[in-house]
């Protein structure tokens, strides 16, 4: 019984364990994905016009993106309670929203509406904050993958959400709804106390590369097989006992990872030998040289509290210093620091005290906004993104002008490509980072191109067009959700990780603001009169309600929308490439690399 009790406390103590757990929350975190699915019913049973549709998706997102609450929030409640405040939250809001699509409430003016479709969404960002958080902390040396694996859960939770759907398809289409405000928040609830930071960073193991290969392998086999399901559902007529059958093994492919952290601990000695195991896996030059950094703060006698920088030898090391290979340099440079703390507790010499920190340490939030990057990776990610969800959240209406029938389909698509965008460029900025000591955003510059490629096919409508462009968009944009939390956390810090994040993910709405609710909408809408006779011209019908929604059919719905989001996707291309040329040093020094070695390693290669 002793023996059961310890190994269960190992179990729940276990950083794979909050990692697996994590997916799970994740994998039904991704409601806003789903909007593209919920919209027509929206749309149809309250009768709203393509701009108002608009305005519900704009306020989704803008849900989706401002965590700060969540951030602030978990200032003074315990991460358990951000998740239940979450779950509460996703449940309010798309729970009224479901009352009031299903007649159950009176109908709410367009501005209530938008108020509950932000407060349900909203809480997602909770969900996304206590995983990030917690599994960052948990895994510091392995950010890109937990990164990319957690925000591709959530990029395919649509998908999942969609196929667990299907047990209970109804005529009325609103049941998704309640599923929605009913799912996300029970999962959530029944996690909240094994989500949680647990000290991964002294649990660090040899096989740790072989599991996060078998999670890899996972993801791709789940994301193959609900590709696979849904294809066979869309050409052909499935039984209800197949429908189960299909998504009980959804539901096993999603619970095979929980085999990691059980094996992990069955294998352990009953007393946790996680410090003996650290040294299996050699520090890397960062954790190297922040140890450096620490004894030398000690030798001051304590003033490591008060942040004292050496910026003596960060501005007069001799430059040969930096031709050294990156054990000799941390070396070489600890051993000035050495000499100039004596020389200082002797007098010879004054501290001088950095006031504020360089790249790649710790930031606090009014630091972080004064920086040019800051706000390149904002812009960037602004012009990215808000054209990748500007997709999203039309692909209903673009599927329907472009004659198909079963808009899941695409919805589901784009979700599975979202997911494997998220799991591939957290793996490729990885490699970049690790093995070039190159910065990641070369990996989004790239999946951004690939977006504009994306925009170029949707804008031209050609046979098949919409399954090339929803899988170009849906890998690039998911790339954005890998490479940008593991680039922020890298160049500003772990210590305000959490704010940082929330605070660069409302560059989500504000780019869907623009694309969707102004250009996309008002072109839908415009066109959408001048086949229904009306000239187009009256901008004041597009705010009004009328009483059947005015459809748009044909490649000009969205010609024009999709040249306009392929160009401003090269624009973002460029951006990335910007932050990648100012911050290329920094990635060096970083993963212990200079300039001229990483030149070195690249010419013999």
């Amino acid at each position: 019984m002793g023996l059961a009790s310890a190994k269960l406390s190992l179990l729940l103590s276990n950083r794979w364990l909050v990692f697996v757990a994590a997916m799970w929350l994740q994998s039904c975190a991704g409601i806003g994905y789903l909007f593209g699915s919920i919209s027509p019913t929206i749309k149809t049973n309250l009768n709203y016009n393509q701009r108002q549709l608009a305005s519900l998706g704009v306020a989704k997102d803008l849900g989706d993106s401002f965590g700060i609450f969540s951030g602030g929030i978990g200032d003074f409640l315990p991460l358990w309670g951000v998740l239940l405040v979450g779950a509460l939250k996703n449940f309010i809001g798309y729970g009224w929203v479901w009352l009031v699509v299903t007649g159950r409430v009176p109908v709410l003016p367009l501005w209530a509406m938008c108020i509950l479709i932000f407060v349900g969404t909203n809480g997602e960002t909770y969900f996304n904050t206590v995983s990030l958080v917690s599994c960052v902390q948990n895994f510091p040396k392995s950010r890109g993958p937990v990164v990319g694996i957690l925000k591709g859960f959530a990029g395919l939770s649509g998908a999942i959400l969609s196929q667990i759907y299907t047990l209970i398809h109804s005529p009325d289409h609103a049941s998704l709804l309640f599923m929605v405000a009913v799912g996300p928040s029970m999962v959530a609830i029944a996690l909240m106390f094994v989500i949680r930071p647990v000290g991964g960073h002294k649990q660090l193991l040899s096989s740790d590369n072989f599991n996060f290969s078998v999670v890899y392998s996972i993801c791709l086999v789940l994301a193959a097989y609900l590709m696979g399901v849904m294809v066979v559902q869309d050409l052909v007529a499935v039984s209800h006992t197949i429908t189960i059958v299909f998504t009980v093994i959804l539901l096993i492919l999603l619970l095979l990872p929980i085999l990691i952290p059980i094996n992990l601990v069955a294998a352990a000695p009953s007393e946790p030998k996680s410090l003996e195991e650290e040294a299996l896996v050699p520090p890397n030059n960062e954790q190297q040289q922040r140890q450096q950094q620490q004894e030398s703060s000690t030798a001051l006698g304590g003033y490591e509290s008060q942040e004292i920088i050496f910026s003596e030898v960060e501005e007069e090391k001799p430059k040969e210093v930096d031709m050294l290979p990156a054990s000799e340099r941390h070396k070489r440079i600890a051993q000035l620091q050495s000499r100039l703390a004596q020389a200082a507790a002797e007098g010879a010499v004054r501290i001088k005290r950095r006031r504020r920190p360089h790249r790649g340490e710790d930031f606090t939030m009014m630091e972080a906004l004064i920086k040019a990057d800051f706000w390149l990776i904002f812009f960037s990610l602004m012009l990215g993104s808000g054209s990748g969800l500007t997709v999203i959240d039309n692909l209903g209406q673009m599927s329907e002008s472009l004659g198909y029938e079963n808009t899941h389909v695409f919805v589901s698509l784009i979700s599975i490509f979202n997911f494997l965008g998220r799991v591939g460029g957290g793996f490729l900025s990885e490699k970049i980072v690790s093995d070039y000591a190159y910065p990641r955003h070369l990996a989004m510059a790239v999946a951004q191109l690939v977006m504009a490629v994306g925009h170029f096919f949707f804008a031209m409508g050609w046979p098949g067009a919409m399954y090339v462009g929803t899988l170009l968009v849906g890998i690039g944009y998911g790339s954005h959700w890998a490479i940008v939390p593991a680039a922020v956390s890298e160049l500003f810090g772990l210590k305000k990780f959490g704010g940082l994040y929330n605070v660069i993910t409302i560059a989500n709405p504000a780019g869907s603001l623009i694309f969707s609710g102004v250009i996309a909408s008002t072109i839908y809408d415009r066109e959408a009169e001048k086949q229904a006779g009306g000239g187009g011209s009256s901008l004041l019908s597009s705010f009004i309600r009328v009483e059947e929604p005015l459809k748009c059919h044909g490649t000009v719905c969205y010609f024009m929308s999709s040249l306009i989001l392929c160009g401003i996707c090269i624009v973002a291309s460029i951006l990335s490439m910007i932050l990648v040329y100012r911050t290329k040093t920094v990635y060096a020094h970083l993963y212990g690399r200079s300039p001229a070695a990483a030149a070195a390693g690249a010419g013999g290669r």
